[in-house]
């Protein structure tokens, strides 16, 4: 009897939580497989599922808390069956924002810094690191992405760290930073002379021909899963508890639909106490097809052809737009957008009072936090937790010839003194300015 019972703790211990894939409008269920749409009844999307008694069994707050420095303390939640291919990504800080909460009028503001996650300075490190470790259980030995930058950088990294061969799609015109985070890894790059929606579908052909694993189409299903975790760290750097409030840039909707998911799943194991959380989005002027759709009250989002120098989130045809929309609207949340001037402005503004170099994603997400407070659609008492996924350093022509320039100097005191004169009454002006 005692041998029967060991035997079934450590098969609890050691069994994978997730079960299947379901197609997320009819409910079909597929085996897990390098699989990303129910090709026998709807063609919708399909999504990972999960025991969640078993979850619950198995994992607690201390359990937690015990884990390695990474996403990886989170592994029972995740579509991983064997060891993870680890590279110290996740765990980011969760920075205590007071001067900028101060400048817009919130109380209790919150910044998640995917800016510095490991190993290539963007949330996507967490994505990759699930489909490439899903990718090598599957038998995968040559991985791929359609990009529009991060997601290139960050599979040429973590393929070169698992030794798998790498090949890349990304369009023609992304911004140097990106294209050499991308090269110093080895990979074979693929500049593609058309938009991400043109890189994208490419890359479906390129994957029903030549059989690769392509972390955003075939397994597409497990690497969704791996922005969950900026949901659990959240919940968990805050003291086990939700937030009220999330701004979160959106790209295909993806990142936005799994923090929901990742406060769900916290909720329904007894982590956290549940809570309503109130979802907002980001999009830029020039790429908003859920922004437009949000607005306009439509249940559907139209594609659009992408403008804008936010051109991480510049998907034009976003897979995930519907469940965004739903999510923003049912937790009573919002989806805005704003111009490339006004995204430069939320570079500068985070840059200035938080001492954050993010790249335009963050600088929509923090314009978009911006324009809803002005216009009382957040409450300054509520706890408010804004997502900022990528670094600064990768998209250095988005604020060239708007912050200034050095002030050049002889060698000597009195050249010094000059300069410093120029310096403050510049700065005099420019809060006059600000206060006109």
């Amino acid at each position: 009897m005692t041998q029967a019972i060991d035997k079934l703790q450590t098969n609890l211990s050691t069994q994978p939580a997730f079960t299947a894939l379901r197609c997320r409008e009819c409910g079909e269920t597929y085996e897990l497989g390098a699989k990303h749409v129910c090709e026998d009844v709807c063609f919708g999307p399909l999504e990972v599922i999960y025991d969640y008694d078993l979850i619950r069994q198995r994992v607690s707050r201390a359990s937690i808390e015990a884990g390695p420095k990474s996403i990886w303390r989170y592994k029972d939640f995740l579509p991983v069956a064997n060891d993870p291919i680890d590279v110290g990504t996740g765990m980011t800080p969760l920075l205590k924002a007071n001067r900028l909460a101060r400048r817009l009028g919130l109380k209790s503001l919150y910044i998640k810094n995917d800016a510095v996650n490991m190993p290539t300075l963007s949330f996507k490190d967490r994505v990759v690191s699930i489909a490439l470790t899903r990718a090598r259980e599957l038998g995968f030995t040559t991985v791929s992405c359609a990009s529009t930058g991060n997601l290139a950088n960050s599979t040429a990294a973590i393929a070169a760290h698992a030794g798998l061969d790498c090949c890349v799609f990304i369009p023609s015109d992304l911004e140097a930073g990106k294209v050499l985070g991308t090269l110093i890894y080895a990979p074979t790059v693929m500049a593609v002379k058309g938009n991400y929606d043109q890189v994208n579908r490419l890359c479906s052909e390129v994957a029903n021909t030549h059989g690769w694993g392509f972390v955003n189409i075939n397994l597409r299903p497990y690497y969704s899963e791996g922005s969950k975790t900026l949901g659990y760290e959240v919940a968990e750097q805050l003291g086990w508890k939700l937030p009220d409030h999330i701004v979160a840039p959106l790209a295909s909707g993806s990142l936005f639909t799994k923090i929901y998911k990742g406060f769900q799943e916290f909720v329904k194991t007894g982590l956290v106490e549940d809570k309503a959380v109130r979802f907002s989005g980001a999009q830029a002027e020039g790429c908003s097809p859920i922004s437009q759709a949000f607005k306009e009250g439509r249940d559907f989002v139209s594609p659009v052809k992408p403008n804008t120098i936010a051109k991480s989130i510049a998907i034009g045809n976003p897979a995930d737009g519907i469940y965004a929309l739903d999510i923003a609207r049912k937790t009573n949340g919002n989806i805005e957008d704003v111009t490339d001037a006004e995204i430069v402005d939320g570079i500068k503004l985070l840059a200035e009072t938080e001492g954050i170099f993010t790249e335009t994603a963050g600088g929509t997400t923090i314009a978009v936090l911006k324009k809803l407070v002005e216009a009382g659609k957040i409450d300054p008492d509520e706890t408010t937790v804004a997502y900022i996924t990528g670094n600064g350093l990768k998209t250095q022509e988005a604020v060239q010839g708007y912050i200034g320039e050095p002030l050049t100097i002889e060698p000597k005191l009195d050249s010094f003194e000059r300069a410093l004169e120029r310096a403050r009454t510049l700065e005099r002006l420019d809060w006059q300015q600000v206060l006109v």
